[in-house]
């Protein structure tokens, strides 16, 4: 990183303010083609903020052009502090609420992927509570890796999230939520797909071709021959016929009920994983978030009256 004379930093302003709220859309979207859409704003006015912000900041903040976008050195230090300042900014706008007792400002999650499937939803039906009890709030849901969900609650970008609960990190509260259940599966067109699972072996399985999540440490020895980020990555390389792999029973259904997927040997591949919501340890009273957890954790009055 290029070392330049140290200067002043003139007073934040609400513009600089609205300035580090593009630059964050921008670096999320992977820049400012995909940035438009979420800004609704044109990709030179989007670039002129950018310079903008750049001359204001005195640092390069990302490269652009023909080999894509990519942040600096300086980019990458500049969006971490932008994301505190604006982290910090919503807990204030929080804490004001709840000083005037009032359900208003935003509400920001993080969860694992496909959990939206899960028989019993009890973020969907928290989220529906909250809506019902303050119409003003934003809820702004992110769908990332369980690492960046765990950074993310403990550096104040977000409120809450959903993970596995595999380990107990020091500086997070969790609260139990789900339990899920996991089979191996294999797809219409694979070699043991026809079998009957009783005839099917052990040997068999564990030579078969198989995808791993690279999220998760493996439980069972099998023949991991590819990886994937997430399980969608995961059902797309069953789904060819040519791997076996570990599924969530709610997530596989609907490919199982359509014939093009069957588990094999349920009893003995098969695995549980909780995942509960959490939220940071002595974080700054927020309205928002305390009604919310107190509706999650009252889920099942909730669903009584909720539609099928």
């Amino acid at each position: 990183m290029t070392t330049k004379p140290a200067r002043p930093l003139s007073p934040i302003t609400d513009v600089d303010i609205r300035l580090l709220r593009v630059f964050r859309t921008v670096v999320e979207c992977g820049g400012f083609s995909a940035a438009e859409v979420e800004l609704n704003i044109s990709r030179a006015a989007i670039s002129l903020h950018m310079a903008d912000l750049e001359r204001r900041l005195g640092l390069t903040l990302c490269r652009r052009g023909r080999a894509g976008f990519r942040l600096t050195d300086e980019g990458r230090l500049a969006y971490e502090a932008a994301m505190r300042l604006l982290a910090g900014l919503e807990s204030f706008r929080g804490e004001i609420a709840t000083v005037h007792g009032r359900l208003r400002g935003e509400l920001n999650i993080g969860i694992t992927d496909n959990l939206v499937t899960m028989p019993r939803m009890r973020v969907t039906h928290a989220l529906r509570g909250l809506k019902r009890m303050a119409p003003e709030v934003r809820v702004n849901i992110r769908m990332i890796p369980p690492n960046e969900i765990e950074r993310g609650v403990l550096d104040g970008r977000l409120h809450i999230g959903v993970v596995p609960a595999r380990r107990a990190l020091p500086g997070l509260d969790g609260f139990p939520l789900y339990e899920e259940e996991s089979l191996l599966y294999c797809g219409r067109g694979h070699p043991l797909f026809e079998r009957p699972s009783e005839t099917v072996t052990r040997a068999e399985v564990e030579a078969a071709d198989a995808v791993a999540p690279t999220q998760a440490q493996p439980r069972h020895e099998l023949n991991n021959t590819a990886t994937a980020t997430d399980r969608e990555g995961v059902a797309f390389l069953i789904l060819t016929g040519c791997y076996v792999g570990f599924l969530p029973t709610h997530y596989a259904r609907q490919w199982v009920e359509r014939g093009m997927m069957r588990s094999m040997r349920p009893d003995d591949y098969r695995h549980s994983l909780e995942f509960h919501a959490v939220t940071k340890k002595g974080a700054q009273p927020n309205l928002v978030l305390e009604r919310f957890m107190e509706i999650l954790s009252g889920e099942e009055e909730m669903a009584a009256d909720a539609p099928a």
